[in-house]
């Protein structure tokens, strides 16, 4: 790798970052009441999206929406780092063995970013999913260090917090590739066939044309609805597994396979297994759409050279 490869990955590597803190500090209580929903809460199934929001500020107050959002700043500054990083390094190479046009290198690019990103960070998600889904009166844990150390003397050291890691790495693959695919071609054809409007001279490089924010945006929400409905059931896998010995019935999950089986006789299609896709709608699509613009943003801002098959 030369010097400018080098000094042009470390920058991508923070504009990953600084992508995805934006991005989940936007979103961070409609994903704290997702989980609630996900995971069948006593406290707030019974509720609507709306009805669970007015009910958690009213019993843990306003901050009660951001809990757990410690851990998950720890833990997605990485992950987007990671992702986006791994996504420009897979692609190239994708691209290389299958030739420039083609689509299955950008889509297995994508599912290789976004599992490559997920085994580095899943530790903390685990943590953070564990401190959303108490509820004022009723914690196990105090905190991150807290979490983390019951988890290793209680759950078998460092495979507890890989519990319900498979279902995560399944809904992944489709998860990230479809996103990271459905944004590239998105943005290329609205750059190559669309109206003026929608693209711009980048402010370091005017021979270059990017996206309007507005059109970023757009771009980057169609590809966040269509993932998260691919991936969501197995999303709900992962948090109830995730939440191990929280949950009353936990005994009954062996593996991922049983979960989705025992949500689905139990509570149906919609109402268990896409049992809060409204609200994940609600923070998927602004979330994807801010994550990619904040990372368009941050590579014009730190100028980082574009390839012709970069993002």
């Amino acid at each position: 790798m030369t010097s400018q490869e080098v000094s042009d990955m470390f920058k991508a590597f923070l504009a990953g970052g600084v992508a995805g803190c934006c991005a989940k500090t936007m979103i961070a209580p409609l994903d704290r009441v997702k989980i609630l929903l996900q995971a069948q809460n006593e406290h707030y199934r019974h509720l609507s999206v709306a009805s669970s929001i007015t009910a958690v500020v009213k019993k843990e107050g306003f901050w009660g929406l951001y809990k757990g959002n410690a851990a998950m700043m720890i833990r997605i500054f990485p992950y987007g780092a990671i992702q986006f990083v791994s996504y420009e390094r897979y692609k190239k190479m994708a691209l290389s063995w299958l030739g420039q046009d083609s689509h299955v290198a950008r889509l297995m690019a994508g599912s290789l970013a976004g599992v490559t990103a997920v085994l580095f960070t899943y530790p903390l998600d685990m943590i953070r999913a564990r401190l959303a889904f108490q509820v004022s009166g009723e914690h196990i844990y105090t905190g991150i260090i807290h979490t983390f150390h019951s988890i290793w003397h209680q759950e078998g050291k460092m495979k507890g917090f890989y519990r319900g890691f498979i279902p995560t790495f399944m809904g992944m693959i489709p998860y990230a590739g479809i996103a990271f695919y459905t944004y590239e071609t998105g943005k290329r054809i609205a750059l190559d066939h669309g109206p003026k409007f929608v693209s711009k001279p980048s402010p370091s490089q005017p021979d270059v044309k990017v996206l309007t924010t507005p059109c970023n945006l757009f771009v980057g929400g169609v590809a966040g609805a269509i993932a998260q409905t691919v991936s969501y059931p197995l999303d709900v896998a992962r948090r109830k597994m995730q939440l191990g010995h929280m949950l009353a019935n936990s005994h009954q999950f062996g593996n991922w396979m049983q979960v989705l089986l025992i949500v689905y006789q139990r509570h149906g299609l919609r109402k268990g297994l896409y049992r809060g896709l409204s609200i994940n709608y609600v923070r998927a699509i602004p979330s994807v759409a801010v994550s990619f613009t904040v990372y368009e943003f941050m590579k014009q801002l730190l100028n980082i050279q574009p390839k012709n098959n970069s993002l």
